[in-house]
């Protein structure tokens, strides 16, 4: 069976046990895996976000954190940690850049906050 190259960065992404939802520059979704399809969409009870702002799923406050990261992230910033989610969890926002180093989008990253 031979895969196509978005077939095994899709599967590939679909496995890990995280959500990861890449963003374009102006803030729209591009794409989410299948952990955070389940968390927005079965957790949280959104329809369907891919091709919407992410500032759809957002409050004011994480919007401007969001922003403002990104603006670092465009000066050739690297991973940014963002706080500690309602879910105790630590979060990152990991910058996408193409081949010549532009910025194309970002992500963000959880990770569990094991510390009380």
């Amino acid at each position: 069976m031979e895969l196509g190259k978005e077939q095994i960065l899709s599967s590939i992404l679909d496995s890990l046990p995280y959500r990861v939802v890449f963003v374009d520059t102006n803030h729209i979704i591009r794409y989410m895996n299948r952990e955070a399809k389940y968390h927005y969409y079965q957790v949280r009870g959104y329809s369907d976000l891919i091709g919407h702002s992410i500032f759809e799923c957002h409050n004011e406050k994480s919007k401007e954190a969001l922003i403002a990261a990104v603006e670092k992230l465009k000066k050739h910033g690297n991973e940014i940690y963002l706080g500690v989610s309602v879910r105790n969890e630590r979060k990152y926002i990991n910058p996408v850049r193409n081949e010549q180093g532009e910025l194309i989008g970002y992500f963000e990253r959880f990770e569990m906050n094991l510390q009380k």
